[in-house]
């Protein structure tokens, strides 16, 4: 399900795309990228790499890169009524959940980091899988978690820290971070702290 929001910042209007997903493994672009490690594992500590995962955008089919989400923090009704968002009328109020990550870029062609952090899910204590929050037009601003510059390229061996920012509902938690693997394999999890 998707929802337009439009926000109104001092200086231009910010166009807002925030997807919900709910079910299993509801992903948008879960097409785009599998599983290419041996381990089997899908839960993992906060600070530890994803295996290795595989581009299949055409762009950079074959291209292998690793996430590692870092840092799980819940943010506060003052953080979204100061992030240049408009509430939408009989909508639920949303707070945000802002998740740091290290995308790192292993083997192949170049990738945009839009493309290595395209997948990553917050799911909350009540079950809801939520996508990043998606600014088309203009910037919401969230203290201390700026928007990452998703078209920067890196090459083999280039990591970046990254912090994207995520809409949940107010009264729920994050419960962890995932990363969506496909339709036909278990998204990786790293519960969160606390």
């Amino acid at each position: 399900m998707r929802t337009w929001t439009r926000a109104v910042p001092a200086a231009m209007g910010a166009l807002v795309l925030a997807a919900v997903l709910t079910g299993c493994n509801g992903s948008d672009s879960d097409d785009k990228k599998g599983s290419g490690g041996s381990d089997d594992r899908t839960s993992f500590r906060l600070g530890e790499a994803s295996p290795p995962q595989e581009s299949t955008m055409q762009k950079s089919k074959g291209a292998t890169y690793t996430v590692t989400p870092t840092k799980v923090q819940t943010g506060t009704t003052a953080d979204m009524d100061n992030s240049g968002l408009d509430k939408e009328k009989g909508e639920a109020p949303k707070i945000p959940v802002y998740v740091w990550a290290t995308v790192t870029h292993k083997s192949g062609k170049a990738m945009e980091i839009g493309d290595m952090d395209d997948d990553l899910v917050v799911k909350t204590d009540k079950g809801e899988r939520t996508k990043a929050l998606i600014v088309i037009m203009g910037e919401a601003k969230w203290p201390d978690c700026p928007a990452p510059d998703s078209e920067k390229k890196l090459s083999a061996g280039q990591s970046e820290k990254i912090c994207k920012a995520f809409l949940i509902p107010e009264g729920q938690k994050a419960a962890a971070v995932q990363l969506s693997q496909g339709f036909t394999a278990e998204p990786l999890e790293w519960p969160a702290a606390g």
